[in-house]
């Protein structure tokens, strides 16, 4: 009788680790227009306060940590820290064309905090 609750908890396991992967592949890949913000746009705000959910494109030029960057557009640069989550099939180079999607937030330092990168 004990067995049976170890079976069930197994079975729950399995499944949540089935369809944690199901949703890796459901992501959906749109290939349309998308609005863009611009790095100078978003430099007019550097207030603490400054947060807003943004789509930038540009290159990763330098990289000052492990998963801090500088993301240049080709007219501004502003610093952009990769989520962890992040996982990237090969190795990105500054002349690699990217679509970052992200937070940006003000301060001293303002920087976008990168959820999903798109590579063009």
């Amino acid at each position: 009788m004990k067995t049976l609750p170890i079976i069930a908890a197994t079975l729950i396991s399995v499944s949540a680790l089935a369809n944690a992967s199901d949703k890796q592949s459901d992501v959906v890949k749109y290939q349309g227009p998308v609005s863009l913000d611009t790095i100078d746009s978003l430099l007019q705000d550097t207030s603490y306060f400054a947060e807003k959910d943004v789509v930038v494109e540009g290159q990763l030029i330098r990289q000052i940590s492990a998963d801090t960057f500088i993301l240049s557009d080709g007219k501004s640069e502003i610093q952009v820290e990769l989520d962890d989550d992040i996982k990237l099939e090969a190795p990105l180079d500054e002349k690699q064309k990217l679509r970052l999607f992200g937070e940006y937030e003000g301060g001293n330092t303002p920087e976008i905090e990168v959820e999903h990168i798109q590579i063009l």
